[in-house]
Formats: C-alpha cells, structure tokens, sequence
C-alpha cells in the first residue's frame, strides 16, 4: 500500500489538475458513442485522424504523469503505452471504464475523457516508438527467447507486437511485466484471462525472469 501511495497519489493530484484545466474535457452527459467504429472511422479519415491525434496529444499531457511523455514510462511498475495496438489500448480503456477491468484511479481518469479524446490518446500512443533498454544478462535473455518461442509467440507474435486482441508487450518495463505475469500465474492482482491462467500456471519465477529479461529487450 505505500509503494501504491507513493508511485500513484502525485500522479492523481496532478491529472486532477490538469483535468481541471483542460478545455474541452466532457464531465457529464456525454452522448454514447460507438468507439471503435470512430477509431475505424478516423483510419480512413486523414483530417479526422488529424483532428483526434491533436486532441489526444493534449490529453495525454495528463496521462504522462504517470506513464511518461510519449508514453515511455520513467516507473518500471507502470506500463509503457507507447506502440500498443490502438485497438487493443481502445478496449483496455473501455475495460476501465465500465469497471470491468477495476482500478479505481484509471477509471476516474477514463470517464473523465471525451469520446474523441479516448480515441485521440489511442492514435497518439500508437504512433509513439518504446525506447528499449540492451539487455545485460546475455545468458538469461537466451532463455527467456527460448521459452518465449515455445509459448508467448502464438499470441504475441513473433516480434512482441501483439494485434488487436493481445497486448504488443515488446519493450514494456520490468517491473510491470513481472507483477503481471505473476498475477496472471497466482490467480490475483483481479485480471482474468483463461489463456494466460493456462499458459502461465506452471512457470517458475526463474522462467519469468528470464521471459521478462528477454521481452524487454526487445523493439
């Protein structure tokens, strides 16, 4: 609790100011919006995709609180946001927002965006590139390569990248990845996922070094 207090509370006092401060950030009454037929529409439409990435650029101004600028995150527990599938960030964000993925923080965070500008931070953050540490334990990334060509690859792709159901982890941060991994594996941390459950269930903590090493390394 005072890891979560200290790496989340400035961010939230933060985000709340400049939540306050933002124009154009809907509070209430907000008409439904389909969003991923406005994702799919601003893919087609250079002038909108324009029009939404300026208004994402100026949201995500909060979200780099937490996640750093262009979404390269300075906190090795916080995901990096840069290069993620746009429509899988999409459904992340709506997973919060109905509550369905529970994180309090996020979620008030979420809701307090306009559909345009959910939408915009999605078209931001995938056109942003994750800046990669070199791997320093040669060995161990071998491993972590080995294992992950066995396994993560059916889903995550050869290269890490994912696709619009399962998240690029290419280049996410150390820390995060390893709490996730483990939550996954132990059933806590309150994400769901059969698959993962399944394909993580039987992994040590050194397999999950080792992954971790690897996947970071890689661009």
């Amino acid at each position: 609790m005072t890891m979560f207090l200290k790496t989340y509370l400035p961010c939230a006092i933060a985000a709340s100011l400049l939540f306050t401060a933002l124009p154009g950030v809907a509070q209430s009454n907000k008409p439904t919006v389909d969003l991923s037929a406005r994702l799919a529409e601003s893919q087609n439409n250079a002038a909108l995709a324009s029009e939404l990435l300026l208004k994402g650029r100026r949201a995500a101004a909060v979200c780099a609180n937490c996640h750093g600028e262009g979404g390269n995150s300075v906190k090795p527990d916080i995901p990096n946001l840069a290069g993620q599938n746009p429509v899988y960030l999409l459904e992340q964000m709506r997973l919060f927002s109905d509550g369905k993925r529970r994180f309090e923080f996020m979620e008030g965070m979420i809701k307090a965006m306009s559909p345009d500008e959910k939408v915009g931070v999605v078209l931001f953050y995938s056109a942003q590139s994750v800046i990669t540490s070199p791997a320093k334990n040669a060995a161990l990334v071998a491993n972590g390569k080995a294992y992950y060509d066995k396994v993560c690859f059916r889903c995550h792709a050869n290269d890490g990248h994912g696709n619009n159901v399962y998240a690029r982890i290419a280049g996410q941060q150390n820390v995060y990845l390893t709490n996730t991994i483990k939550n996954y594996r132990n059933g806590t941390g309150g994400r769901t996922n059969s698959l993962m459950a399944d394909n993580t269930r039987h992994m040590t903590d050194a397999d999950i070094d080792a992954i971790v090493a690897y996947v970071t390394s890689m661009k």
